[in-house]
């Protein structure tokens, strides 16, 4: 009989347990397996499993440990890849019909790492039609559920990825994100997630090698196991051409040398995109950074209004969407409708509209800039609203005023991404409804083990452990 509570474990606690042979990676898989067996039929997170050649993989991973050989930071461990990254020899959809039986032949980059690391890739996570959409759901695998309540949505479009490990389906997974696509499901979902600086992680084989804004990151319960992970997937790759090395040595060192936030400059602002927060989840965002000044941090509340990058994003992201599906624009008409939309809107992205973006884009870097130069981090609300209904395609209002985007809801997170700045994102606290509500955390470029750092301490003090039993 599999031992599930061995899935109640961090991925830290995991890999020392392999370490000292006292537990083995079969075990561990087993454990995984019974869980997904037990939970993921309600929540629909993870939509195809590789468990014959992951169980060969954790045998010789087993045998390795009996050897004596060096061992990885993630030996041993199961992993879930979404649906969105190549895999070879396990189905890679991309939650779309039209790939509904594709099987690729080759690793991304990352997952290559993620093995190079010890990592046992056991299972595909699901997602949005090629992960467009703060959301979860597609015509190929339906919707994935919110283990705090099933009648919500994860947020997306790392949705699948943040549930099974929020539920010990996994204990650690890959997301990919562009707009939000860690930080929300990350959020909705009481874990932790971080989008690193572009090349850190290799993109290829993305359509668009020089992209920066798609990145790769990891989701876990906790910071360290973040930092963990994230440690396997950054360094220069010749593969990429905008790969570069992290100016630090080791994320997971830093991350497990926090102990406080002494001479840390903190500013909090409740919302930077100017489109409001629901008043509940600034309260509680508030008080959890504030009560940083009791851990030895500097925190001031500011004002920083950075909506005039909003129409740049848009304009940014048309192109991208055109980009990324280049290969299929002549199946344009047989996407679904969010995706469909995006590439439609691309398309009318004209070289004055792009132009004119990019000079606004640049002048708001530098007020950035500016803001990092006075604090080390900058915290706001991680979302806007609250976890919404699993059928609800995206929010269309914030406290009663409507937006004027679809996608203004994520606005917060994608200016981030428009200026290609890391941002984590962690638990803050409880909501009435017993919801859990997301931190995020954003600091200058290349500053993610103090942004996992601060992390930590905020998931620590906020309560926020497993949801509840299903």
């Amino acid at each position: 009989m599999p031992d599930e509570t061995l899935t109640r474990k961090s991925a830290g606690e995991l890999a020392a347990l392999i370490a000292a042979r006292a537990v083995t990676p079969v075990e561990i898989l087993d454990a995984h397996l019974a869980a997904i067996e037990r939970i993921n039929p309600a929540l629909n997170a993870i939509v195809t499993l590789d468990a014959e050649r992951a169980r060969a993989t954790a045998v010789e991973a087993g045998a390795a440990v009996m050897r004596g050989d060096p061992l990885g930071p993630l030996h041993g461990l199961p992993v879930g890849i979404k649906d969105i990254t190549l895999t070879a020899g396990i189905r890679t959809t991309y939650g779309s019909p039209l790939f509904k039986d594709f099987v690729p032949d080759e690793d991304a980059e990352v997952v290559r790492r993620l093995k190079s690391a010890g990592a046992i890739i056991l299972a595909k996570t699901n997602t949005p039609e090629f992960g467009a959409g703060a959301n979860t759901v597609n015509p190929v695998f339906g919707a994935t559920r919110n283990p705090w309540n099933p009648a919500l949505s994860p947020a997306g479009s790392s949705g699948g990825s943040a549930v099974a490990v929020a539920t010990g389906m996994l204990p650690l997974a890959q997301g990919t994100d562009f707009g939000c696509s860690i930080r929300m499901p990350a959020a909705f979902c009481g874990i932790v997630g971080i989008r690193p600086t572009p090349g850190l992680t290799p993109n290829y084989p993305m359509p668009l090698a020089w992209d920066p804004g798609q990145v790769n990151g990891p989701l876990a319960r906790n910071a360290t196991d973040a930092a963990r992970m994230l440690d396997a997937m950054v360094g220069f790759s010749r593969i990429s051409p905008i790969s570069v090395a992290p100016p630090w040595k080791s994320a997971l060192a830093e991350v497990e040398a926090t102990k406080d936030a002494k001479g840390l400059r903190i500013a909090y602002v409740s919302d930077i995109a100017g489109i409001g927060v629901d008043s509940e989840i600034d309260a509680i965002c508030r008080k959890a950074a504030l009560a940083l000044r009791d851990a030895g941090a500097t925190v001031d509340e500011i004002e920083f209004d950075a909506s005039e990058g909003k129409v740049p994003y848009q304009a940014w992201r048309g192109l991208w969407m055109v980009g990324q599906q280049f290969a299929n624009l002549d199946r344009l008409e047989d996407f679904g409708p969010n995706l469909k939309g995006n590439v439609k809107a691309g398309l009318k992205v004209t070289p004055l509209d792009f132009a004119t973006a990019e000079k606004t884009r640049a002048a708001l870097f530098l007020r950035f800039k500016d803001l990092f130069d006075r604090y080390d981090l900058l915290l706001t609300p991680a979302s806007p609203v609250k976890q919404f209904p699993v059928d609800q395609n995206f929010p269309t209002e914030v406290n009663g005023k409507k937006l004027d985007n679809y996608t203004d809801w994520i606005a917060s997170s994608f200016l981030i991404t428009l200026m290609s700045l890391p941002g984590g994102s962690a638990p803050a606290g409880f909501a009435s409804d017993g919801l859990p509500v997301g931190m995020q955390i954003v600091g200058a470029r290349f500053e993610e083990p103090k942004i996992l750092g601060l992390a930590k301490l905020l998931h620590a003090a906020s309560g926020v452990g497993w949801p509840p039993a299903l």
